[in-house]
């Protein structure tokens, strides 16, 4: 098995040339994607759960390694929206350690998925489907920032969102004045400064206007809540607030704080209960890394490599844990602005890992004094951007109506149950109304002799038949039931098959009985116009030309000759006496 190489970006940006321009491009988009990274890094890894230096770590070590490793000149990887509904259960569940835990199994399911070369079948999942669930995860992701955005307090955390929903509407007498004004500054600020000045990032003209709002507040006797109210870090025994100014040190995802606060055990049922959300971590990492390095190829007339892709990220999967980082996929926000700001090759992720680094050692203290309530208000923003809100209204509007109940059931399913039960019943179900789409373009007619001069003056004991369309499992049985249908007294048909592309395994049992019917009736079969990738098929199924039973012809002129052959000759005509 050829195994997909390393290091592709890399060796495409070298085979066509980097210099000082570029490096400049690189590190002008380095820089304005590292400033853009540090808040919604630590915003994202308190919204799975997590202490918000986790999600620095993660930009620290799993967005370099990917950019070294992947196949995408431009990606750049982190924490990202699209994990938090599948990341907070398993946090709630099994403790940051379990969640550690299960993102290696991701990045090892990535990996095999890299080798055996799977990233071309990413593609195939349709757009309804990926506009469902991440429409759906805007919505759940939204109505986790209310608490923080309100300064609610809340007695529980329950899983579903149905529960969530009612909580936070029995919690509203709770809301704070303080963090709900300091929430909608932020809140105006991220929707209009881009529009005003487009060039220097709204997320950190938002978050400086919402600490300076939350101490103007805090000195009128209104309380805000901030990170280092609610996060601490201890050295030697002695806790400080906010997070930790300095790296992470090298653990072992099981030796870290279970649900009970107490190293997990490792064991084949933990292994088998993180099994299932691995998968669904892999997979969603799949789909989004390639979605945006696709968006990135159009933004920048570049190419990638998928499978390698794949393998980058799951190298940055299975050792971002290691030092404390949790999932990272590509995300197309910071992506495009990558682009947009001149990068040309991976240097620029390395460089905002850089600038990530930098804030850890220099400006954690400062990180305290963020409110709550501007990175709630920061998600929202980021909510609303992946739920495509346009989009989905556009494809409600204008999409065939089999592709508004996939989309509108990958939604529904994702916010009151579970992305992956989405992204299954949404796949299964696109997959039948394709099916059903195919069949409907697989038909059977009869041929009319009279019509057709290739066939003219054939006798009432030959029938002929035109199959047009694949012949698989969703239309063979149809189709072919038709051959059975005609006049007892024919003893030859002609079916015409130069508009069937293929047949699978259902058709070819089906053309089988055929064959069997018309054996035990003294009826030959003449194939017309099979192509030669159909007769290697029927051949290796055991179908072969039989004499007075099957035979293969180019076209309907030589089947008319073959079935003018196979005919009995006529009795001669006594002489009149």
């Amino acid at each position: 098995m050829k195994l997909p190489p390393l290091f592709v970006a890399w060796r495409h940006v070298l085979q066509s040339g980097y210099g000082l321009p570029a490096l400049r491009g690189d590190i002008t988009a380095g820089l304005t994607v590292g400033i853009i990274a540090i808040p919604l890094a630590m915003a994202l890894a308190i919204a799975v759960g997590a202490a918000p230096q986790h999600g620095l770590y993660t930009v620290l070590v799993a967005a370099p390694l990917i950019a070294l490793t992947g196949g995408s000149r431009f990606n750049v990887s982190g924490p990202t929206a699209a994990f938090v509904v599948i990341l907070l259960p398993i946090t709630q569940q099994f403790g940051l350690g379990g969640l550690l835990l299960c993102t290696m199994l991701a990045g090892l399911i990535l990996i095999l998925l890299g080798l055996l070369r799977a990233g071309r079948l990413i593609a195939f999942v349709p757009y309804p489907v990926t506009l469902g669930f991440t429409a759906g995860i805007g919505i759940v992701i939204a109505t986790l920032q209310l608490k923080d955005m309100l300064g609610l307090t809340l007695t529980e955390q329950p899983q579903h969102y149905v529960e969530q929903l009612n909580l936070l509407l029995r919690a509203l007498p709770s809301a704070q004045l303080g963090d709900a004004l300091v929430g909608l500054i932020c809140l105006a600020v991220l929707i209009v400064w881009p529009r005003l000045v487009p060039k220097v990032p709204g997320h950190l003209v938002a978050l400086v206007v919402g600490a300076l709002a939350a101490l103007a507040l805090e000195a009128v006797g209104l309380t805000v809540a901030t990170l280092g109210e609610r996060f601490s870090y201890a050295v030697d025994e002695v806790s400080y607030p906010g997070i930790p100014p300095f790296l992470p040190d090298f653990a072992w995802p099981w030796l870290l704080p279970g649900p009970d606060g107490q190293p997990l055990v490792l064991s084949f049922e933990l292994f088998h209960q993180l099994l299932a959300p691995a998968f669904a971590i892999a997979m969603l990492g799949a789909i989004e890394s390639l979605l945006c390095a696709v968006v990135a190829d159009g933004m920048a007339g570049a190419n990638h490599d998928p499978n390698a892709e794949l393998l980058g990220q799951g190298i940055g999967n299975l050792v971002a844990p290691l030092f404390g980082g949790i999932t990272a996929t590509a995300a197309i926000a910071r992506t495009a602005t990558n682009v947009r700001a001149g990068a040309t090759s991976p240097l620029a992720a390395i460089i905002h890992a850089g600038v990530v680094l930098v804030a850890i050692l220099w400006l954690a203290p400062l990180f305290s004094y963020l409110p709550m309530a501007a990175l709630a208000a920061l998600l929202l923003i980021v909510a609303w951007n992946m739920s495509e809100a346009p989009h989905v209204i556009k494809t409600l509007r204008i999409a065939p109506r089999s592709d508004v109940l996939v989309l509108l059931t990958c939604l529904s399913l994702t916010v009151l149950f579970d992305m992956v039960l989405a992204v299954g019943v949404g796949l299964l179900l696109a997959a039948g109304l394709f099916i059903k789409r195919m069949s409907e373009l697989t038909d059977t007619t009869r041929l009319n002799f009279g019509q057709n001069p290739m066939l003219k003056e054939l006798p009432e004991h030959v029938a002929g038949y035109a199959i047009r369309g694949p012949l698989f499992f969703g239309a063979a049985e149809k189709a072919l039931s038709v051959l059975r249908r005609f006049n007892p007294e024919v003893k030859i048909v002609i079916v015409d098959i130069s508009e069937v592309p293929m047949m699978d395994m259902t058709a070819l049992a089906a053309l089988e009985n055929v064959l069997l019917d018309y054996r035990k009736q003294g009826i030959a079969l003449i194939l017309s116009g099979s192509n030669a990738r159909l007769r290697l098929k029927l051949r290796r199924a055991g179908i072969h030309p039989l004499e007075g039973q099957l035979y293969h012809v180019r076209n309907l002129a030589q089947a008319r000759a073959k079935a003018l052959r196979l005919l009995p000759e006529p009795a001669a005509t006594e002489p009149a006496i």
